[in-house]
């Protein structure tokens, strides 16, 4: 059964980025919100995002609040943020499988990759 996972680490601090909303979209034929959730203290979320018959093959976007949680977490921000909301678009392609997409990310900058 396929799913869908993520977690977030602040790599400014060094910790798992506890408490961020996530948000994902289904992006063919529009945007089309399909789950949300908010990271644990382990930065990941309690449960897949999707899974078994919710999760398609086609085309995807994760929204994670960063700027939200690293102003809750006291960081000092300009205005606008450098990085606010990071919106990571991905594809599926087997809907059989585990897609695993990690945020890594600071007030500066921020990475993914097709995780585990």
């Amino acid at each position: 059964m396929g799913r869908l996972t993520t977690h977030v680490l602040d790599t400014a601090r060094g910790t798992p980025g506890a408490g961020i909303a996530v948000t994902v979209y289904r992006l063919d034929g529009g945007r089309r919100e399909v789950a949300r959730a908010v990271t644990n203290h382990d930065g990941r979320c309690d449960g897949p995002l999707l899974e078994g018959a919710a999760l398609e093959a086609g085309r995807y976007e994760i929204l994670f609040a960063a700027g939200d949680y690293f102003r809750a977490q006291g960081q000092a921000l300009p205005e606008p943020p450098f990085v606010d909301e990071v919106a990571l678009r991905f594809g599926i392609a087997d809907a059989g499988q585990h897609y695993h997409v990690p945020l890594l990310v600071s007030p500066w900058s921020y990475s993914t990759y097709r995780g585990s």
